[in-house]
């Protein structure tokens, strides 16, 4: 029965695709995710998440459903939004992720309106929102999100360094260098290209899950950003994997499978995390003594 469960799926190949998929983006959304949680951004992601769906929506009704115009419509407006959100909080009063938050709801609203008014048919609105259902991918979908993450990657080791010291000493890396303005860009730049990816996995409604969840799970348990890294990683692929197979035998798409499945181990890091989790507070050990 247990060979069953883990057999039955890779006999078809667009379950594969998903695997693969999740494996990709594991290794792409693990860094971004921590990065967004030291920088305090993740309701910014978040937001940025739900802005994309106008622009992938337009890709659709420009070319059906086609994977390059819905990431090109995708990207274009995951960067809008975020340049619209900068300006208005800037040149108002408004504080940036209450603008974030505004345009969250426009796009979100703008976006299903476009996919339903224009004959889209519930099952792909469905997909849009939450994922593949029954976990089964096709293979451009899964090239778009293997590009996406190899950039990602690559780009992610080469502004490393100040992205990391500017969440520890920000005023000490703009004493030394201007990189961090850039590596913040590049930084957005990054997000978005994850998003994009998460949305084709997850859905544009459960994308985020993916990227935040597993590294809040490894903040419960270690403080070092590299170590945090690695965690993330492996709980994203470990969620990823089990989702898809979840939502394999179960029928349902994969974004609430693989949200679910991070989100019970978000619940067990919070009760037994060695870096604040519930468990330790309550029988902390012996502190050393001089």
């Amino acid at each position: 029965m247990l060979v069953e469960i883990f057999s039955e799926p890779l006999n078809d190949v667009s379950v594969r695709h998903s695997l693969a998929a999740v494996l990709a983006l594991a290794l792409s959304a693990g860094p971004v995710g921590v990065f967004l949680m030291l920088r305090r951004m993740s309701l910014v992601g978040d937001a940025m998440s739900h802005a994309i769906l106008p622009g992938v929506a337009l890709g659709f009704l420009a070319a059906g459903l086609s994977i390059l115009p819905m990431t090109l419509g995708g990207l274009a407006a995951g960067f809008l939004i975020a340049v619209l959100a900068g300006a208005v909080s800037r040149a108002t009063a408004l504080q940036e992720d209450a603008s974030l938050a505004v345009f969250l709801l426009v796009s979100l609203a703008f976006g299903v309106v476009i996919v339903t008014v224009n004959g889209i048919d519930v099952e792909h609105l469905m997909e849009f929102l939450f994922g593949e259902t029954a976990a089964k991918m096709n293979v451009d979908k899964l090239v778009v999100i293997a590009v996406n993450a190899t950039i990602s990657t690559v780009a992610f080791a080469l502004i490393y360094r100040p992205l990391a010291l500017d969440c520890v000493d920000p005023g000490f890396l703009r004493s030394v260098s201007r990189a961090g303005g850039i590596a913040h860009l590049i930084f957005l730049v990054l997000l978005v290209l994850n998003l994009i990816s998460a949305f084709y996995a997850l859905g544009t409604l459960l994308g985020m899950g993916i990227i935040i969840i597993p590294a809040a799970i490894a903040r419960f348990w270690t403080r070092d950003i590299s170590m945090m890294i690695v965690l993330a990683i492996v709980s994203a692929l470990l969620s990823g994997l089990a989702g898809v197979l979840f939502a394999f035998h179960a029928g349902i798409p994969s974004g609430p499978a693989v949200t679910l499945v991070a989100g019970f181990g978000y619940v067990a890091s919070v009760l037994f995390g060695r870096v604040g989790g519930l468990v330790w507070r309550l029988f902390p050990g012996r502190h050393l003594e001089a």
